[in-house]
Formats: C-alpha cells, structure tokens, sequence
C-alpha cells in the first residue's frame, strides 16, 4: 500500500467519508465529523499509519488534508 492510499484510509476511516471528497481544501469542521474528537481520531490513525508520533504543534496545525501533506514530510513521509 502506497503512502498516499494510507493517508487516505486515514480520512476514510477516521471521518467515514468516500476518496471523492479528498482533495487539499478539504479541512477541519467541513464535515461534522471533523470535530475535536474527530481530529484526534484521524491523528491516532495517521501516526498507527506511519508509525510516527506528532508533535502537539503539529497535531493543532494540521488544518487541512493538503496540509496534513506537508506536515508528515517533516517526518520523512511522502504523500504524493
């Protein structure tokens, strides 16, 4: 499995949402889901993902799935 398809799986499985509603804008509170529990949901599954632990500054700036990109590169995970 590539990284985009776990980062994607993340989304999916965190938010219960379909590929097609994944694109970069796609960010915090556009779904109810989306929500502080939900945030946290999604965290746990990108680092069970990853196997990475994020910092709390990045855990907060984690806005956006275009975001969440750039963020896991600074762990050494390409999303691409």
């Amino acid at each position: 499995m590539s990284n985009l398809d776990k980062y994607n799986e993340a989304f999916i499985t965190a938010f219960e949402i379909t590929q097609e509603q994944l694109k970069d804008e796609f960010s915090y509170q556009d779904i109810p889901a989306w929500d502080s529990v939900g945030h946290m949901g999604l965290i746990a599954e990108l680092e069970d993902a990853f196997d990475i632990m994020l910092e709390m500054e990045d855990i907060i700036e984690f806005s956006s799935y275009g975001e969440g990109k750039n963020i896991l590169a600074k762990y050494s995970v390409e999303i691409s």
